[in-house]
């Protein structure tokens, strides 16, 4: 879906339009979790959601962003980010969950990322059909295209474009991201989805910064505007301000 909504939508505007995935988990874990959320920490995720806004939109002024937008697929990024909200708070609730059911032992991170990978690529490929008409690649023409795509990934045959780096950077680009994945469900695991996910957030300025860089295959390095580290410095004033520990009730009777 992202891939899709990512042809539709100006760059900029889809990590803006993501950060109703925060909103969205707020939501779900009241209802699902019955979790309740301190004033600090609702006004720590509007601080961080506001700080990546900033940090996004400042390098928006070039070209089209949501002004200039039908409201369809804004509402459909939005909308989509409430099914992935919920999986992060569904696994939550496994981890909870399967911790009174196992006497204290949580379940093992790599046989939840299992089975929700699993049913991931399962659901992709029984919408191939479907994704491949959005795309405009008839279904007839979808083996042929998968072909061209798997010569492309591994840098093979003759008569390939765009495919330099194939494929050290593809499998690099795998390797990395399944290490984070893994990193942000043991977060999950550890802590609260909410919290993985304001973590995971902090990653977006941090790209933008690295990508800013001249990097091979990327030479032409760009001056970060004010806005992008006003963004940045609240994104990072709003992951302190929620986790500011509260102090306990036995600590408040001491006092």
């Amino acid at each position: 879906m992202l891939s899709i909504l990512a042809a539709m939508l100006p760059g900029p505007s889809i990590p803006v339009l993501s950060q109703s995935f925060l909103v969205w988990q707020l939501i779900l874990s009241v209802l699902i979790l019955g979790r309740k959320y301190r004033a600090n920490q609702i006004l720590g995720c509007m601080l961080v959601t506001a700080g990546v806004i900033l940090a996004v939109a400042s390098g928006a002024n070039g070209g089209p962003f949501l002004s200039e937008l039908n409201f369809f697929w804004p509402a459909v990024m939005i909308a989509s980010a409430a099914f992935q909200a919920a999986a992060s708070i569904i696994k939550e609730f496994v981890f909870i969950d399967g911790a009174k059911r196992l006497e204290g032992k949580r379940p093992d991170i790599f046989i939840v990322n299992s089975f929700g990978s699993g049913f991931q690529a399962l659901f992709v490929f029984l919408l191939l059909p479907f994704l491949s008409n959005l795309k405009g690649i008839p279904f007839a023409e979808l083996p042929a295209y998968l072909n061209r795509g798997a010569a492309c990934f591994l840098n093979i045959g003759g008569n390939l474009k765009d495919c330099h780096g194939a494929p050290l950077l593809p499998l690099l680009y795998m390797a990395l991201n399944i290490a984070f994945n893994i990193s942000v469900l043991n977060l999950v695991k550890m802590s609260t989805a909410v919290v993985a996910s304001l973590t995971s957030t902090l990653a977006v300025p941090l790209t933008i910064y690295v990508l800013s860089l001249p990097l091979p295959y990327l030479p032409e390095g760009t001056n970060l505007s004010t806005s992008f580290i006003i963004g940045a410095a609240t994104l990072v004033l709003g992951l302190l301000l929620y986790n500011l520990p509260q102090r306990s009730a036995d600590q408040m009777k001491k006092d």
